[in-house]
């Protein structure tokens, strides 16, 4: 009897385990013609499993996905993985001021802002993203957010971020977000937010004369925006460029070993003036470089208020250092074949 009853439980429990695993897979494929597991790519992020601790690789065939995609709080360890970044491609046309489709939100307002007009929102934590193009296709009616970034731990790898104003939001002062090799556009602050955020070897592409960054890096952060090796370029009719303006006091920017176009202003940066709420932002940002090159760079000319780094402080200056916050972490950017 007692090993027709460990038999029974065999029996029983296998088909358990064996559905569990099925549920909850490492792999999931989205696919528009019905060949991969789903047809959208929320449909895939909501059946990952919620609060999760192992990764989740969710590859996206070529397609344009006409979707506004959220990775919510509970959906942690996503990473998506397009099949190629120029023909896979997530897209959205919200833009603030634009009315709701049906009714108002739980707020009572019937209009977009600039925060949730977002194509992708990311709130939930080690979150990664590769070969993919996310893009706001409003056009220059105002602020129109390609991707919004809240979650910590983030790396954003090959991708393509393509929006006019405010394209990229790197939301809160406790995120940590890394890009490299991706390319970026817009109009005006289309960099823009809080986070500590380090862009690596990233082209980044100026669409109108206005500003590349608006950083609101808070009082107790020792990092904000910090560029390596990264290429500013600009289209052809674009003359006047600013690196960047304080939206908010204590914004910090950095520029190490960045290759500027002539479209750059000899000045480089603006103080953000007529802003009655914070005045005089200028005396609290720290705008830095170090060995800029190409027409666009001028550190004789630039404002007396900016700096050029010395050597031993560009030192300091490591991923390490930088993404330290409240508990270390060192993005890794190996490359996942679709």
């Amino acid at each position: 009897m007692k090993n027709f009853g460990c038999m029974l439980f065999i029996f029983l429990a296998v088909p358990l385990i064996v559905q569990a695993r099925q549920k909850y897979p490492s792999t999931l494929t989205v696919a528009q013609d019905g060949s991969g597991d789903f047809k959208t790519i929320q449909e895939a992020v909501n059946s990952v499993r919620d609060l999760g601790q192992l990764t989740v690789t969710i590859r996206i065939k070529k397609g344009v996905y006409h979707e506004k995609l959220v990775i919510p709080s509970w959906k942690k360890h996503i990473s998506l993985i397009g099949e190629d970044a120029a023909a896979t491609i997530i897209t959205n046309a919200d833009y603030s001021g634009m009315r709701y489709r049906s009714g108002t939100d739980a707020y009572g307002k019937d209009k977009f802002g600039t925060f949730n007009s977002y194509t992708v929102l990311v709130q939930g934590s080690d979150f990664t993203a590769e070969n993919l193009t996310i893009a706001n296709t409003a056009g220059r009616v105002g602020q129109g957010v390609a991707l919004h970034v809240e979650a910590d731990r983030v790396v954003i790898k090959n991708c393509r971020l393509l929006g006019n104003q405010d394209t990229l939001y790197t939301a809160s002062q406790d995120s940590r977000q890394y890009y490299v090799d991706c390319y970026i556009e817009g109009t005006t602050d289309f960099i823009f937010g809080e986070a500590t955020a380090v862009f690596q070897s990233c082209t980044i592409n100026s669409l109108s004369n206005s500003y590349i960054t608006a950083a609101a890096t808070s009082p107790g952060q020792q990092y904000g925006y910090v560029f390596f090796d990264c290429k500013l370029t600009a289209a052809a009719e674009v003359k006047k460029v600013f690196l960047g303006r304080p939206w908010r006091p204590y914004a910090k920017t950095v520029f190490i070993r960045t290759a500027m176009g002539n479209h750059i202003t000899p000045e480089g940066w603006n103080p953000w003036p007529g802003d009655g709420m914070f005045p005089n932002k200028e005396k609290t940002a720290f705008y830095a470089e170090y060995e800029s090159t190409g027409e666009g760079s001028s550190p004789a000319k630039r404002v007396t208020w900016a700096k050029q780094l010395p050597a031993k402080a560009v030192r300091q200056y490591t991923l390490k250092n930088i993404f330290s916050g409240k508990n270390a972490w060192i993005p890794v950017t190996s490359s996942s074949a679709f």
